[in-house]
């Protein structure tokens, strides 16, 4: 079987795809599960005390990027079976 342009399109968007995701996915600190809230530490001026305090931050989690993996690769997998070349498959069948 060879492989066209669009079928090598496919693969290379979809595996780039794939690095980002990871490089995120590390950057962001590598979490396994993705978080949506963060605990911070707060001091009191008047008082100078340390209290905690929940702030909304988006952190995505290897879950989350897992699901973005496995999409991808299904996306990547129906292009390359969509792109590949009709009449020389079926001539080949044919033989």
């Amino acid at each position: 079987m060879k492989i066209n342009k669009k079928q090598k399109f496919a693969i290379v968007a979809g595996a780039a795809v794939i690095i980002i995701v990871f490089i995120i996915w590390l950057i962001n600190g590598g979490y396994v599960f993705t978080q949506t809230q963060v605990l911070i530490e707060k001091k009191d001026p008047l008082f100078g005390t340390t209290y905690k305090q929940w702030k909304n931050k988006f952190i995505p989690g290897l879950d989350l990027t897992l699901v973005v993996t496995f999409i991808s690769l299904v996306i990547s997998a129906v292009l390359f079976y969509l792109f590949r070349n009709k009449r020389k498959d079926l001539n080949e069948d044919s033989k």
